[in-house]
Order: C-alpha cells, then sequence, then structure tokens
C-alpha cells in the first residue's frame, strides 16, 4: 500500500508544465474578456483578451466551448493558482518565422492593413507585425492614411530584426517597379498621332498632367483649345477623362493636344475668311489699341481702335464692351500667320465723312475772307491815321490811333462771328 496520500497521488496524475511551453488546450469557459482552458495540468489556464489578439475583440465572437487552441505558457502559476496563457504570442512567433522566410527570400507579402500610426501603417502577417513607414507607403506623399486602414496591401520585407522589433516593409518600390514595366511597355507601342485615352492627374497654370496607362503626358496650354484659354482649371480638373493625341515624344516625355485636324476652325479658312466678307462676332478682349473680336470658336480677329469708327476713338472700351456682338469687314488675313483684320468703319455709310468735309471747308473760306476783310480795314485806318497825324498834335495823335485800331478790330470781330 502507498504511502502517498490522495492529493499526492491526484498531482503525480497531471503532467509538469513549464514557463514558455508550448501546449494544447481546450476551451471549457468563454467570457468578453477571458477563457478558461484545459490544459490537462492540476490548475486551468486563463486566455485573456489581450493576450489573444493585439487587436481588442470580444472573446465570445472569436472563441466557443470545445475549441482546441495551442497555446504558449507565460507562467505556471499568476498568483492566483492559475496557469497564465498566450495565444498571440504564439502566433506571432509563427508569423516572425514566415516574415523571416519572406525578407529571405525578397518574397512578396500581402496583408490587411489592421492600425494607422502616427508615422506609418501596421500591417499584420498571420498574426506578426510589420511596420510601413509613411515615407515607404507610395511612390507620392501621402498626407491622410487613414484610406489604407482594413485595406489589403502588397509590400516587401526590407528588415527584419525582432529583438530590437525592428520589421519593417516597404510598399513603394512595388509601386515604381510596377510603373516603370508598365511605362516600358507604353513607349514600345505608341508613336506620334497615335489617339490615347487618359485621365487628369493634375491641373498647373501652363497646362494638364494626364496618365495615359503607364506615364504621364503634358497637355500643354496651348494645345487644349483652338482658342485662347486663359485658365486651364476652368477647364480641367484632377479624375477627368480625356482623349487626346500624341503630338510629340522626346524620350521619356511626351506631349498631348486636344486640336484635333478635323475640329480645325482655319481649315478653309482662305474661303470663309476672304478680305471684303462680312462678318458677326462677340468681342472676346480688348487692349489699348484694339478689341479681338470670336468670329468662330478658335477665331480671333483684331478689330483696331482706327477702325471701330470714323470719328476719333481714344480707347476701345469707349465703344464696345465684352460679349458684345457687332459685325463688321474683314480687311486684312494673314493665313500663314493665322492674323485676321477687322473693321466696323469700313461698313458706315460715306455721307459721314462727306459732311463732315463740307463743314471744314466752309469754315476755312469764312475765315480766310474775315482775314482778308480785316487787313483790308487794317490798311484804311493805318492811311487815316497818317493823314490826321499831320493836323494834329503827337500825343493826341497816338491816343486817337489807339482808339481808332480798337473799334476797328472789334467791328471786324464782331462781322466775323
Amino acid at each position: 500500500m502507498s504511502d502517498m496520500s490522495f492529493e499526492q497521488m491526484l498531482d503525480e496524475s497531471f503532467k509538469t508544465i513549464h514557463n514558455g511551453e508550448v501546449l494544447e488546450g481546450k476551451v471549457i469557459s468563454v467570457r468578453e474578456d477571458y477563457a478558461v482552458l484545459n490544459v490537462g495540468y492540476k490548475a486551468d489556464g486563463i486566455l485573456t483578451r489581450d493576450e489573444y489578439s493585439n487587436t481588442p475583440v470580444d472573446l465570445t465572437t472569436v472563441i466557443s466551448v470545445g475549441d482546441e487552441l495551442t497555446v504558449k505558457v507565460l507562467k505556471v502559476n499568476d498568483g492566483d493558482g492559475q496557469v497564465a496563457l498566450s495565444y498571440k504570442r504564439l502566433a506571432a512567433e509563427k508569423a516572425n518565422e514566415r516574415i523571416k522566410e519572406a525578407f529571405e527570400n525578397k518574397e512578396v507579402l500581402k496583408a490587411p492593413v489592421v492600425q494607422i500610426l502616427k508615422g506609418g501603417l501596421s500591417v499584420d502577417v498571420e498574426g506578426g507585425r510589420v511596420f510601413i513607414p509613411a515615407s515607404l507607403v507610395s511612390d507620392v506623399f501621402e498626407r491622410n492614411l487613414d484610406k489604407y486602414l482594413d485595406q489589403e496591401i502588397e509590400f516587401v520585407v526590407t528588415e527584419f530584426d525582432p529583438r530590437r522589433r525592428r520589421i519593417i516593409g516597404d510598399r513603394k518600390q512595388l509601386i515604381v517597379a510596377e510603373k516603370e514595366a508598365a511605362k516600358k511597355a507604353l513607349f514600345e507601342k505608341i508613336a506620334v498621332g497615335d489617339v490615347v485615352e487618359g485621365v487628369v492627374k493634375s491641373v498647373v497654370d501652363f497646362g494638364a498632367f494626364v496618365d495615359i496607362g503607364g506615364a504621364d503626358g503634358l497637355l500643354h496650354i496651348s494645345e487644349m483649345s483652338w482658342g485662347r484659354v486663359g485658365n486651364p482649371r476652368k477647364l480641367f480638373k484632377p479624375g477627368d477623362k480625356v482623349t487626346t493625341f500624341i503630338k510629340e515624344i522626346n524620350d521619356d516625355k511626351i506631349a498631348l493636344s486636344l486640336k484635333f485636324e478635323d475640329t480645325n476652325p482655319w481649315a478653309n479658312a482662305r474661303e470663309k475668311f476672304a478680305v471684303g466678307v462680312i462678318v458677326t462676332g462677340k468681342v472676346a478682349r480688348m487692349t489699348d489699341f484694339g478689341a479681338f473680336v470670336e468670329i468662330e470658336p478658335g477665331v480671333d480677329a483684331l478689330l483696331h481702335v482706327s477702325q471701330i469708327a470714323r470719328h476719333h476713338v481714344e480707347k476701345p472700351a469707349d465703344e464696345l464692351k465684352i460679349g458684345q456682338e457687332i459685325e463688321a469687314k474683314i480687311v486684312d488675313f494673314n493665313e500663314d500667320e493665322k492674323k485676321i483684320s477687322l473693321s466696323i468703319k469700313a461698313l458706315l455709310p460715306e455721307e459721314d465723312e462727306t459732311e463732315e468735309n463740307t463743314v471744314e471747308t466752309v469754315t476755312e473760306d469764312v475765315v480766310e475772307e474775315t482775314a482778308e476783310s480785316a487787313e483790308e480795314t487794317t490798311e484804311a485806318v493805318e492811311d487815316t491815321v497818317e493823314e490826321v497825324s499831320e493836323e494834329m498834335p503827337e500825343e493826341t495823335a497816338e491816343e486817337n490811333t489807339e482808339e481808332a485800331v480798337e473799334e476797328t478790330v472789334e467791328e471786324t470781330t464782331a462781322d466775323a462771328e
């Protein structure tokens, strides 16, 4: 008969466990914040939700009674006579082995973003964490990383040092490599004159950059329309889809254009805008020397200030305003330089000029006749003065002479008026 007590015999029936040991446990009870497991030891094991996952979770939604879990022993006695267990640490160790393997083989991993940190993204790889710095998330600066939360992204592990907790991922190099491959493929198949579909990426003062699938092309402000474009932002915004054609390829630079030849307003211009043709247009803009009139979409003609009216015009704004519709005659056409000159004056009646000349002629005749009459009168006065001077004293003669001249001038002026 054994000298061992019942308690001693009971203890002997249970296996011995140690801190750090990995063992199997069966769930016998679950609550929101912890689960109880039978691990074949004299005391039950306790698995808290903090040791189940790095992400706060209601354990009743992920664990059920009867589930078997592989766990790691943290402490054989947690102070309350129970075994402290961890599920996440064992999973992290296994995950680290997986991450290490990917690091050594330069393998591309795909995993969900589980947390947005101050300096980047935290990605979960089978229970292990990989940190992707903000500068390595994309090939462009990302001000707001929130859009990546819960998304699966691809990356490569560029640094693996679990002891220092430095496991770094890089998504940027994959994006750069993918774009380079797409760019190479694009340049191998495109040619000047090709019509391409694209999406506007950004708009600047001098034009818009358009992604045509592998490379960005510049749609310069001068190629946006046959007419004048003042502000590209009034025509395009990021995200707009456009159909353009390739105007020029210079090394890795692509110049795009929307000025398709079949929409060229200067086609057959020699016939449409021949000298002598009367056109209707709207005043588009004005300068000190004249106004530019849109006589057809994409075609502006100059109405010089001297051709606005038959009378003198100081500045175009005195007679015209932006948006005003006018009728004018084409007086000059230069196809090579794409310049057209207009005249409103040429459409005004000739009588206006004749009447003006008549008034000027009559005025000149009156002035000439008056001048002759004044001259004759002056000569007569001078003769009279000479005769009187001989008979009168010198001082009296001078006074009378001055009075006579003044009276003569007044009478002559009255006659002229």
